[in-house]
């Protein structure tokens, strides 16, 4: 990996799940994934160690200080930038449907009348992630 290409992690924090991603400074995704909640902290503690991200980005929803308090106990150096949520479950049910095209009678259907089959927190921390890149490009 290129050593000046810096990463971010990104976290949509919930009740019993999170969407969880890492991205690169320029945008790429290196790994996202839905995991459950009570595996949060050894979930970010292994991605830290895989891919040493230098902030973490979390959505202001509201689980979110809970989430904040216990990777802060696990990884008390870490930074931690706060990111407001506001439409991302919209959007990311519309990358969703980018990223898997409906098959059969489904294609029929317009895609904003249809609930993606499997949870999309994995999409909303792709796009908190970006939504930060995009405020701090100049950094």
């Amino acid at each position: 990996m290129d050593v000046k290409q810096r990463t971010i992690a990104a976290l949509d924090p919930g009740r019993d799940k999170c969407g969880f991603a890492v991205l690169r400074q320029d945008g790429r995704v290196l790994m996202q994934r839905v995991i459950e909640t009570q595996r949060l902290e050894a979930e970010v503690q292994q991605a830290q160690a895989d891919f040493s991200f230098e902030v973490l980005v979390e959505g202001n929803g509201t689980t979110s200080k809970a989430a904040r308090s216990r990777i802060r106990e696990v990884l008390p150096d870490l930074r931690i930038e706060v990111v407001d949520e506001y439409r991302t479950t919209d959007m990311a049910k519309k990358a969703y449907w980018q990223a898997n095209p409906p098959h059969g009678w489904r294609r029929l259907l317009p895609v904003t009348m249809q609930v993606p089959p499997v949870p999309v927190d994995d999409f909303v921390a792709v796009i908190l992630g970006h939504r930060y890149l995009e405020e701090h490009h100049h950094e």
